[in-house]
């Protein structure tokens, strides 16, 4: 380790755990450097960035460990990274694996090797064996890596990087471990009538309800996710949530959500699935530019009306009831509210597995095409 630190040093390359506020700066400033000349990114927001990786606040960190990593050649900032060990991820499904996030580069190939590789290290040294990425900081946050779909604005909540990345990644040794698809449902697009007929019929039983509560409080955020769990928890990738984080969920969330975007489905009395919508508020955060304040007021008075979208967050059926068709239940229900909520054309919908072949087909079937491809990359360390 010591021999590879000095021949990056004379390239003029450095690879620095972060240490210091100005560091802390620096990592979060990083993209604003890389993406200034790319009119499709949309900025976070920059408290919301240090909040997620506070590792002494956030809840995330109750569970979980990690390092943020800065890379800079010839004093100037070139890169970034986190690694980090998820020990709710290990326990849930019984492995010792690693994770990299919050991953950042110019097109610069040997200091994207280099903070692969010092990641790589740093969870090998605390005993896993395998390395994922990325993560940010996990399956409940932002995942993936975009490799289809560089030209179109990414919805909330959903990655967004530079074409080279994926190569950036390839070349660090990594591959294909999964991918995830988004699905964008427009205005003008026509549920095909065997799907109508059928979620009728569902209707029609009586004991099919969907609720919508018009108030949401942290008491629902709760259940919502207990059927979250419930629904995803053999799902590949799934982490549960803790209570804390679930708390801060609520704290983020409850303000977001809108009347009939967010609903519960009920069979008789037990509530068996969950949908949940968000408008979609990147062309608002776009014109933040990171910053939040009184700027941030006024320009949320001016352009709210360029909130024109929704992102489609949750929707999900327990296993013992997916046969019996609850999801076009769902679908429907979406449907009409995009077109009875006049303000909004569309909903991105994602992220799907590769692999979820009822949803996926579904969606398929209604004429509709993955919009945007993401990319999860696995590395063994033996």
């Amino acid at each position: 380790m010591q021999l590879e630190e000095r021949m990056n040093q004379s390239n003029g390359l450095k690879i620095v755990p972060i240490s210091s506020r100005k560091q802390m700066r620096q990592f979060i400033n990083l993209p604003w450097q890389i993406y200034s000349d790319d009119p499709i990114w949309i900025p976070p927001l920059k408290k919301s960035i240090s909040d997620l990786l506070n590792r002494k606040k956030h809840p995330f960190w109750q569970c979980a460990h990690g390092e943020l990593f800065l890379a800079t050649r010839n004093g100037e900032v070139v890169g970034r990274i986190v690694a980090l060990i998820d020990s709710n991820y290990n326990k849930h499904h019984q492995e010792k694996s690693g994770a990299w996030g919050f991953f950042e580069c110019t097109n610069d190939p040997e200091a994207a090797a280099a903070l692969f590789n010092t990641a790589e290290a740093w969870v090998k040294a605390r005993g896993m064996d395998q390395i994922r990425g990325p993560f940010n900081p996990s399956t409940n946050y932002e995942i993936g890596t975009l490799i289809q779909g560089f030209k179109k604005v990414p919805a909330l909540m959903m990655t967004y990087n530079p074409s080279y990345y994926p190569e950036l990644i390839y070349n660090a040794g990594y591959r294909k471990e999964k991918d995830i698809l988004s699905f964008r449902i427009t205005h003008d697009f026509v549920v095909p009538q065997w799907i109508h007929d059928l979620s009728d019929k569902l209707l029609a039983q009586n004991n099919i309800t969907i609720r919508c509560p018009q108030k949401w409080r942290r008491e629902d955020i709760r259940l919502l996710c207990s059927i979250y769990h419930e629904c995803w928890s053999t799902n590949w990738g799934f982490v549960p949530t803790t209570e804390a984080e679930e708390d801060e969920l609520a704290k983020n969330l409850l303000f977001l959500i809108e009347p009939e975007l967010a609903f519960f489905v009920y069979y008789g009395d037990e509530p068996v699935g969950i949908g949940l919508m968000v408008p979609d508020y990147n062309p608002l955060l776009k014109r933040f530019n990171g910053k939040l304040g009184l700027s941030a007021l006024i320009k949320k008075f001016l352009y709210e009306k360029e909130v024109v979208g929704l992102r489609g967050l949750l929707f999900g059926v327990k296993d013992r009831y997916r046969q019996m068709g609850l999801h076009l239940v769902s679908v429907t229900h979406v449907v009409e509210v995009i077109k009875r909520k006049q303000k909004y054309q569309y909903a991105e919908m994602g992220w799907n597995l590769e692999d979820n072949e009822a949803i996926n087909l579904l969606y398929t079937e209604c004429g509709l095409h993955p919009d945007k491809r993401y990319r999860i990359y696995r590395k063994p360390l033996n």
